[in-house]
């Protein structure tokens, strides 16, 4: 996971040259998105911390997300991963968040297939411009272990898409 570090690396000296910080919402990775950017010296100053919320009901609790979302789209959904990261934004105080939720098998859930992740991005209001919020839907092969590393790192080259170094 070299590059995935190396890429933690490039978001954590951008968020520190812009006096950012940023926060995670996991669900399928189980904090390993947290433990990645947190690998990497000088992130205490710029990373606010995380949830892992890993149930259906954690993400209610924790992250905010609403029992009709929840409900009505599911845990696998555009819908969840936007609140899960508006929710722990609200929480954390963070000025960006990222979100994952999805399938990391071996098992369907909810009527998802393992593999499929949504990675939702929430960023501060600037100015007239509102708030960023950004979500992907992905598939992901492999197992488990797999499917989680994926997501991690597809989810920090998103953040550091959104975030192109000055």
């Amino acid at each position: 996971m070299t590059d995935v570090t190396e890429i933690a690396a490039r978001i954590i000296k951008t968020f520190s040259t812009r006096g950012l910080t940023v926060g995670s919402a996991e669900s399928l990775t189980g904090g390993l998105l947290g433990a990645t950017l947190t690998s990497v010296p000088g992130s205490s100053s710029i990373y606010a911390g995380g949830v892992i919320v890993y149930s259906r009901e954690a993400k209610q609790k924790l992250a905010d997300v609403p029992r009709e979302v929840l409900d009505k789209y599911s845990v696998v959904s555009e819908q969840t991963a936007v609140d899960m990261a508006l929710g722990a934004q609200g929480r954390l105080g963070a000025d960006w968040v990222i979100a994952v939720t999805g399938v990391a098998g071996p098992d369907p859930q909810e009527g998802h297939d393992p593999g499929e992740v949504w990675i939702a991005i929430v960023g501060p209001r600037v100015g007239a411009l509102g708030q960023t919020i950004q979500a992907h839907r992905h598939q992901f092969g492999g197992d488990r272990q797999a499917i989680r590393e994926a997501t991690v790192k597809e989810a920090l080259v998103l953040l550091q898409s959104v975030l192109s170094p000055v």
